[in-house]
């Protein structure tokens, strides 16, 4: 839908193709200014049954149910699901943490991995006629663009996304409640972030927009060895935003380190479920296009009997 450029590598044509026939789904009704392919809070008149409500004056007649008149001696009005266009609204981390690198390298970083889901799903949703926004949650490069649908505004999401730099400590937490402040219409919020925070830091974020009736997903970007510790000589460990590096022999604390993994790792599962967010732990080892299809299958409503 948009013109080549060089700088939008992280868009792989074979990849779009084989996610062409998923649809993306939200999860909760949406409200949007297009007919499309999702549920909406507001009856209308598609083709999927709702439910009954009692005639007033002023209702179309059209839309009375003899059956259930011949039946009652009621008048009764059917009223079916509305299809609405949905907004997907991008938050991607920009913090210095996410220049980690698979392994530890400084290619194929969290940044080079949030672009390829970023970019991905922006492509997939304007393919469908969805509108898309994009925000960058850092504390020094930080952007957003507001939600529109066309190729034209694609490209411009695209292309800011090729922009994007991990830099400084994370804004996300900021950027949860600005997200929830300025999105007017209900909307799929995606989230791409290491989680490189106190994860209760980020509760009242998540609970803001799903208050605002919202359907957040949080992809959680991480590398094998940030799990496992598994180095055996004196490392020098740098902080990505900006604290001092430490040296340290990694035999005497690895167990000390596993164990606050894990227990970070057990707030963060305590975090999406209180707050009712769709999560998915995603390693830097995973194909990328594998995540997406799970999430897109995920989201795939379930056909009634």
């Amino acid at each position: 839908m948009s013109e080549p450029n060089s700088k939008r590598d992280f868009i792989d044509p074979k990849v779009v193709g084989r996610l062409m026939g998923l649809p993306m789904h939200a999860r909760h009704p949406m409200l949007g200014a297009v007919s499309g392919r999702h549920r909406s809070p507001i009856r209308g008149s598609s083709l999927e049954f709702a439910e009954y409500r009692k005639y007033v004056p002023g209702d179309d007649i059209r839309r009375l149910d003899w059956r259930a008149w011949g039946r009652s001696d009621r008048y009764y009005i059917k009223e079916f699901e509305a299809d609405t266009n949905l907004r997907l609204c991008l938050i991607v981390d920009t913090s210095g943490s996410m220049n980690f690198g698979a392994d530890g390298s400084e290619t194929n970083t969290k940044l080079d991995y949030a672009r390829k889901l970023a970019g991905t799903l922006a492509y997939l949703a304007a393919h469908q006629g969805d509108a898309v926004s994009l925000s960058c949650a850092g504390t020094e490069f930080k952007s957003e663009i507001p939600a529109k649908r066309g190729a034209l505004h694609l490209g411009v999401v695209l292309d800011k996304i090729a922009e994007m730099q991990a830099v400084g400590e994370t804004g996300l937490a900021t950027a949860l409640h600005d997200a929830a402040e300025q999105i007017s219409q209900r909307a799929l919020v995606v989230i791409i972030s290491d989680m490189f925070t106190d994860p209760e830091s980020l509760r009242e974020g998540f609970q803001h927009l799903r208050f605002r009736k919202h359907d957040v997903t949080l992809f959680h970007l991480l590398d094998q060895n940030e799990i496992d510790f598994d180095f055996d000589r004196p490392t020098r460990f740098m902080d990505l935003e900006g604290g001092s590096p430490i040296l340290a022999d990694p035999t005497l604390i690895a167990n000390q380190y596993r164990k606050a993994v894990q227990n970070y790792l057990g707030q963060v599962d305590t975090l999406v479920r209180d707050t009712g967010i769709d999560y998915h732990r995603t390693k830097l080892s995973d194909a990328y296009d594998n995540t997406l299809a799970r999430f897109l299958l995920g989201r795939t409503p379930k056909t009634k009997k």
